[in-house]
């Protein structure tokens, strides 16, 4: 399935998201914005290389340019998984170093990783080595009581060091005990002056800012300090948002309207049911397009209630399109 990557844009992207950023997700997501980088939900190593999950890999070649964000700590398994992430063509890896959730921790990945930056050097320098496609991290400000700027650079620095040059930035530390994962995306303060102060230290180095952008205000104020956003649950429960992303900071003058997208997204709708999707887990993720606007609830309220049923097909979708403007 190798194809012709991309070199990515970084000014906007929208985040991996676990349970939420999955292939039916990101192809809606494309219909509405050309150019923003696409993450995949995380992936872990061991879901490939001891489950034999090949599938977890499979997108549509729309998607692109697309990242496949990867959960692990072994570098011979994080290089393997990294090579076969370009053999299936996609444009960059990311390691997962933000993640706080407990079963993550307990497989000694995702933010507990920042307490052991010579190990994810080891992992990054590992992966760089068998590909050609960007190589990238992401991560939080810090973990627990560790949540000085020094420990952040030290963090930093030594990964820097074996060629990665792109950091995304949730600013917010991570709390590993006590807190739900939901909670850790919302509970420890946003500090974008954090990653704004990274840029000023590390100008070399590519930083992406995550954490809380929810307008076109928020990403014109912060890309006056670092080199891209990357947009979470905005682009999720709003998602029609990308289409004044891709106006405003694209100069995107063919965004397609909101039937536009819909109809554009039937023939993958109906592709899909022949291949044994449920319809159920295609239309969760366009619930929000029409937000805000007359009919909207009512769009909602057929998409959730039809979908469900055995034989629901594309007509679910066409009838909940005739309640909205």
């Amino acid at each position: 399935m190798k194809v012709q990557q991309n070199k990515p844009d970084r000014r906007i992207s929208v985040a991996p998201m676990m349970g939420w950023t999955d292939r039916h997700d990101r192809y809606f997501l494309r219909l509405i914005s050309p150019h923003a980088l696409l993450y995949t939900v995380m992936i872990t190593t061991g879901a490939i290389v001891f489950g034999k999950k090949l599938e977890v890999l499979e997108y549509s070649p729309e998607e692109h340019p697309i990242a496949l964000q990867l959960g692990g700590s072994d570098p011979r398994d994080l290089a393997h998984c990294t090579k076969l992430a370009e053999q299936y063509g996609y444009d960059e890896v990311n390691l997962n170093c933000g993640c706080p959730s407990e079963r993550v921790q307990n497989g000694k990945f995702g933010a507990c990783l920042m307490a052991e930056p010579q190990l994810v050097a080891e992992c990054i320098d590992a992966m760089k080595q068998e590909v050609s496609i960007p190589v990238t991290v992401k991560t939080r400000i810090g973990i627990d009581d560790r949540d000085s700027y020094q420990f952040l650079t030290d963090f930093i620095g030594p990964i820097a060091e074996k060629g990665c040059d792109t950091f995304i930035i949730h600013a917010r530390k991570a709390l590993l005990n006590g807190i739900s994962p939901a909670e850790n995306r919302s509970v420890p303060p946003l500090k974008w002056d954090v990653a704004y102060r990274l840029k000023q230290d590390f100008p070399q180095l590519t930083i992406v800012l995550n954490g809380g952008i929810k307008s076109i205000e928020d990403i014109q104020k912060s890309m006056e300090h670092v080199d891209g956003v990357m947009i979470g649950r905005e682009a999720y429960q709003n998602p029609y948002f990308l289409a004044d992303v891709e106006r405003e900071i694209f100069g995107n003058k063919n965004v397609r309207s909101r039937h536009e997208v819909i109809e554009a997204m039937m023939p993958y709708i109906d592709r899909s049911l022949q291949n044994d999707a449920d319809l159920k887990d295609i239309t969760r993720h366009i619930l929000g397009l029409y937000q805000g606007l007359p009919g909207a609830r009512r769009w909602r309220q057929i998409l959730s209630e039809e979908a469900y049923k055995p034989a629901a097909n594309a007509n679910v979708v066409r009838e909940a399109l005739k309640h909205v403007s």
